[in-house]
């Protein structure tokens, strides 16, 4: 066919083709196989594929290595010895079926935003991108797509990683949701200009939810008329029908936006997720030939946003009185059942002996109990009391999670405290498969999100959260303690609530440092009523370390010991959790009455 730039400058639309990794599924590969691999030991599945797109009418085959980076190959298949292999394999696959066609070497994106809280340097990420570029280039591409992408500032590496390699074209295509940002949060127009300067000629839109939001996104993304156009959406939003994605079977859909997107000036037209022949089929028969419409768009110009909520800290009646005095907070397990009244009653009781506060935990040690809001909402109905809502990422993906606190503040809770939550085997059902999609520090940052009246993709919500977030903290004054702790509280920790404190002088070198961060600290205190109990915490819990004297005394002296901690207390801290086992509840009003 030429030369690509030769094409695309003679304003005729190239259809390109559609899915691979999705066909790939449908023909029985199973998901969580790694597709790209497949260019090695399955490459005529993969040449088949290409057959049929190229038969449909395809004008430009896009290599089966989207993500073959070896960052992905290496952290999800351990392929990454393998990545310049299947890369270079991937390029000749398609350039063996691609007779007067174009092949685009496929690049995705490095990094995953929602699944993984790993920081990469730059320098690293264009290395990364180097080594996947410059074997499909040997394999011999005709230019390349970074497609998928979320982030300018990593599009940017790509494209710096790309240029540094060679001079043919390069198409950069940007993902959107259905609220027409990027999961970073970008919108079509910020996109378009952040780019602008990297002279990028061939800008694109591909996957969001259907052909719809890429129409949208690109009526923002620009009209100029020295930037060519691109558009690959998914075919719609799959289900899951017996065990499988099953996404909408709509050619004639397809079709139809074909034209539209024809009528914005779009000179690349093909598809994404759940795409197939059929859909390029009905694209190439409806647009084939045809003269781009080049018309001199005006991007519509970005309006600004005026906040319908006060974004400012969440300032709950908690954190109020934590300001002020120091705080009484204890540790409450709900019931192995349906029935509360026997929390109710001691909550009330808590309450007249002066406790501020109830910290309610989520399924500690994997057992199952109800769950923490029921009870958190009752309390707070039925008393006056303060309640801090436990919330583990153990049982809920980032859609739950997010879900969870939106009800939470819906019903009126204030304070929240994110955890990862024990592991499943560690509890009643050892053989049960724990979700953890976030960790407790994506936890906090989604809070905050929704504080600012936003999903954690940028999404408008109706109304924000209203949710004053802590961090639990093991206390040894150790450096990766500090940072870990120091990452959660610029993702938006407003408290701190530490582990069970024995050794005071451990303790104040712990809180020297904390105090840094300007924000309450709630120290954990536990009474002991045996040395057994003291020895055990002492020897098998992860994080607790209780001095020899103290261990000693533990027969006779449980609760002096514990006043003793919680006097010297009072000068470091802003409050404490008393954290109680078998649920000895009786102690603490022998505690407060010492205060």
């Amino acid at each position: 066919m030429g030369n690509f730039r030769d094409v695309l400058n003679e304003e005729r639309v190239i259809i390109a083709d559609g899915a691979m990794g999705t066909m790939l599924y449908s023909s029985g590969v199973p998901k969580g196989r790694c597709f790209d691999e497949l260019n090695l030991s399955d490459p005529e599945i993969v040449k088949g594929i290409h057959k049929a797109y190229h038969k449909a009418g395809a004008e430009l085959l896009e290599t089966n290595t989207f993500g073959a980076n070896r960052l992905v190959l290496d952290r999800y298949f351990g392929l990454g010895d393998k990545t310049s292999e299947i890369n270079y394999k991937g390029a000749k696959l398609a350039r063996e079926v691609a007779e007067g066609a174009f092949v685009a070497g496929s690049v995705g994106p490095v990094t995953r935003p929602l699944d993984s809280s790993e920081k990469l340097k730059v320098t690293d990420i264009e290395e990364i991108y180097s080594e996947q570029i410059s074997s499909l280039l040997e394999g011999g591409v005709d230019l390349i797509i970074l497609e998928t992408m979320s982030d300018p500032e990593e599009a940017r590496t790509g494209i710096r990683a790309a240029r540094k390699l060679c001079d043919i074209p390069l198409l950069v295509s940007f993902s959107f949701s259905d609220e027409g940002r990027t999961i970073t949060g970008m919108d079509p127009i910020q996109v378009s200009r952040s780019l602008e300067k990297e002279g990028i000629k061939i800008l694109g839109v591909n996957c969001c939810s259907g052909p719809r939001d890429v129409y949208m996104a690109i009526r923002r993304m620009t009209g100029k008329p020295d930037i060519w156009l691109s558009a690959m959406p998914n075919a719609g939003l799959p289900k899951f029908i017996d065990r499988k994605f099953v996404y909408p079977h709509n050619p004639e859909y397809f079709a139809y936006y074909a034209r539209k997107f024809l009528s914005l000036g779009v000179s690349i037209i093909g598809g994404c997720c759940g795409t197939t022949p059929l859909h390029i089929k009905a694209i190439s028969e409806s647009i084939v030939d045809e003269k781009v419409i080049k018309k001199k768009l005006k991007p519509l110009q970005k309006k600004e946003r005026t906040s319908l909520y006060r974004t400012e800290d969440v300032n709950t009646q908690l954190k109020k009185k934590a300001d002020k005095e120091f705080i009484w907070i204890v540790e409450m397990e709900p019931p192995r059942g349906t029935d509360l009244n026997r929390e109710l009653k001691l909550a009330k009781e808590l309450q007249s002996i002066g406790v501020n506060a109830l910290s309610i935990s989520d399924s500690p040690m994997a057992r199952v109990r109800m769950g923490p809001l029921a009870l958190a909402h009752r309390i707070k109905d039925e008393t006056s009391l303060e309640v801090i809502l436990h919330k583990t990422t153990r049982d809920r993906n980032i859609l739950g999670l997010q879900a969870d606190c939106l009800a939470a503040s819906a019903l009126g809770i204030e304070n929240m405290l994110a955890l990862t939550g024990d592991p499943p085997s560690a509890g009643d059902y050892p053989f049960s498969a724990a979700i953890w999609e976030a960790t407790s520090k994506e936890l906090i940052e989604m809070i905050k999100s929704l504080n600012s009246g936003r999903d954690l993709l940028g999404n408008q919500l109706q109304s924000p959260t209203r949710l004053w977030v802590g961090s639990a903290s093991g206390i040894e004054p150790m450096k990766e303690v500090f940072l870990r702790l120091k990452a959660k509280i610029e993702a938006g920790a407003g408290f701190i609530m530490t582990q069970p404190v024995f050794d005071l002088d451990n303790f104040s070198k712990f809180v020297k440092e904390v105090k840094k961060f300007d924000i309450p600290i709630f120290a954990g205190v536990m009474p002991l009523f045996s040395r057994e109990q003291a020895e055990y915490l002492h020897n098998e819990v992860p994080g607790i370390r209780i001095p020899e004297d103290i261990r000693k005394r533990a027969d006779k002296d449980g609760v002096k010991i514990i006043n003793e901690i919680i006097s010297g207390l009072k000068e470091l801290v802003n409050g404490v959790c008393i954290m109680l086992s078998k649920g000895k509840y009786s102690i603490i009003k022998e505690l407060i009455q010492n205060k």
